[in-house]
C-alpha cells in the first residue's frame, strides 16, 4: 500500500471517532433549543432536566402533571411529536 492510500485509509478510519455525528448537531433551520423550551413547558412540562439534538429531533425528560416524561419535539416547530412517561 503507497503512503497516500494509507493515508486516505487512517483518515476514513478516525473519521467516525472524531466528534459528534451530524444526527447529534441541530440543523441551520431548527428553532433554538430555548424557543422550544418555552413552547414544552406552555404545554405543561413545569421542568426540563435533559435537553439534545438526536437523530433528526429534539428530545429530552421534563416533568409534566407531577409525572417525569420523555419527549421528542419537531426540529423546526418545536411542537411535541411524542411523549411518555420514563419508567
Amino acid at each position: 500500500m503507497n503512503r497516500f492510500a494509507t493515508l486516505l485509509l487512517a483518515l476514513a478510519l478516525s473519521a467516525g471517532a472524531v466528534g459528534p455525528s451530524s444526527a447529534d448537531t441541530p440543523g441551520a433551520d431548527w428553532m433554538p433549543a430555548d424557543q422550544v423550551k418555552q413552547k414544552l413547558m406552555a404545554a405543561g412540562y413545569t421542568s426540563i432536566t435533559e435537553f439534545e439534538a438526536d437523530d433528526g429531533h429534539w428530545e429530552g425528560e421534563g416533568v409534566k402533571n407531577g409525572v417525569k416524561m420523555q419527549f421528542h419535539a419537531d426540529p423546526k416547530t418545536g411542537a411535541i411529536l411524542s411523549e411518555k412517561p420514563d419508567t
